[in-house]
């Protein structure tokens, strides 16, 4: 199980990354197995809307067991897929890196960490550094 204060640790400690890794202002967002928020936290000068698209990537990697690396193949592959699955969430999947399964030593999916604000990429290297730092796994 993930505590609160471990999902705390791992969106400052995103952000903290981010800052060593020279990105641009990072936002990040951890969502427990059933996509509910635990912790959000958005660096100084980032934009607003990336509350939203944190969540987005948290959110469908957590209800769908998929990391965003695999939903965007999944996306390019079987665009009608994801196309659907999105429908069905209301429009809240954001279907790109960036969006990190967190799993238990067992390798159940207990949660998932979004991270947005800079390349995709970036993001997802982030936010797995900072899984490590808050004793996570993070599968991206």
């Amino acid at each position: 199980m993930m505590t609160s204060d471990q999902a705390l640790i791992a969106v400052t400690q995103t952000l903290a990354k981010g800052r060593e890794m020279g990105l641009k202002p990072l936002s990040a967002i951890v969502l427990d197995a059933g996509g509910h928020p635990l912790a959000f936290h958005r660096a100084d000068g980032a934009s607003p809307g990336r509350y939203a698209i944190a969540h987005g990537k948290a959110y469908g990697a957590v209800m769908l067991g998929m990391t965003g690396s695999q939903q965007m193949d999944r996306a390019e592959a079987q665009h009608y897929f994801m196309t659907a699955a999105n429908g069905v969430f209301g429009g809240a999947v954001v279907p790109v890196p960036g969006g990190i399964l967190i799993r238990d030593d067992a390798g159940a999916v207990i949660g998932a960490l979004g991270v947005t604000g800079d390349t995709s990429d970036n993001d997802a290297k982030a936010g797995l550094a900072a899984l490590a730092e808050a004793g996570l796994n993070g599968d991206a």
